[in-house]
């Protein structure tokens, strides 16, 4: 198995926490992902959120991809005053490239650790698109938050409709990590509708 941080995953007391897990490219790590972070830390009670800087999403081109060097170093920057939200270089150190496999063995690794499963509407939406995408339902629990422009329609989507019978009201929002069977949540939250195609293309504009 291939080593792991000290810092982030070595500590026993992991294993007892409920931990958020947000992934992306972070191309660059912006206000709406910080927006997500601290709005689970609040309403789902969470010990920690941790932000998976991936090396390479296999759904986006690598044509305007900055480095990961500088992806990872931005997100950290971002959350340098956030100490509950952790920047991991866990998918490279890992070699996954795709969620399920990264909730593979992080599950197996830590069996007692709850982790729960974040993402924007967006990709509530596009999800049937990821690899093995059913398996991310059925291995943690999965909270979703709303994103324009993509907060109306969403229930009608692919994924929603597959597992609608498994969603919860957020009123139970502290019961995710718990659950069995999985279940997952829609947020209803004030809306935060920076993206990091908007802060690309007005760096370009610079």
């Amino acid at each position: 198995m291939l080593p792991i941080s000290p810092s982030l995953l070595g500590s026993a007391s992991y294993r007892k926490l409920r931990i958020g897990l947000l992934g992306g490219s972070f191309n660059p790590a912006h206000e709406g992902h910080l927006h997500i972070s601290m709005l689970a830390l609040k309403n789902m009670k969470l010990d920690a959120v941790w932000w998976f800087v991936s090396p390479q999403n296999p759904l986006k081109s690598d044509k305007g991809m900055a480095s990961f060097k500088e992806r990872f170093e931005g997100a950290k920057l971002l959350t340098r005053d956030c100490p509950n939200i952790i920047v991991s270089d866990m998918e490279s150190k890992l070699g996954t490239r795709f969620t399920a496999d990264t909730l593979k063995q992080l599950t197996r690794r830590f069996p007692r650790t709850r982790f729960i499963w974040m993402m924007g509407a967006d990709n509530l939406i596009q999800i049937p698109r990821w690899q093995r995408w059913h398996e991310i339902f059925k291995r943690c629990d999965v909270a979703v938050y709303r994103r324009p422009p993509y907060a109306v329609g969403v229930l009608r989507g692919k994924a929603a409709q597959r597992f609608y019978k498994n969603r919860i009201p957020p009123a139970k929002a502290k019961q995710l990590g718990k659950c069995k069977p999985r279940k997952w949540i829609l947020f209803s939250n004030r809306l935060n509708s920076e993206s990091a195609t908007q802060i690309r293309n007005r760096t370009k504009g610079k």
